[in-house]
């Protein structure tokens, strides 16, 4: 597919997972929660790369500390 100005990028199910590197079954739950729009082709979706731009632009951030206080100590 080619990058013209004007046209919208659709990415697979498959695809949207290896960019945010987590499992299709994480991106179905995004898609059905509506926490992510796609547009739906038959029994697939396709969800527009600006989309996941804005998805990943606005997701809410982890702070480090956030992550440490997860974590049992030893």
């Amino acid at each position: 597919m080619s990058d013209q100005p004007g046209r919208t990028r659709f990415l697979t199910v498959v695809e949207v997972a290896d960019v945010m590197r987590v499992s299709k079954m994480t991106v179905y739950r995004l898609l059905h929660s509506g926490e992510l729009p796609a547009v739906r082709v038959g029994r697939s979706f396709r969800v527009p790369q600006d989309a996941l731009d804005h998805y990943l632009r606005t997701s809410m951030t982890v702070e480090p500390e956030q992550q440490d206080r997860g974590r049992l100590s030893s």
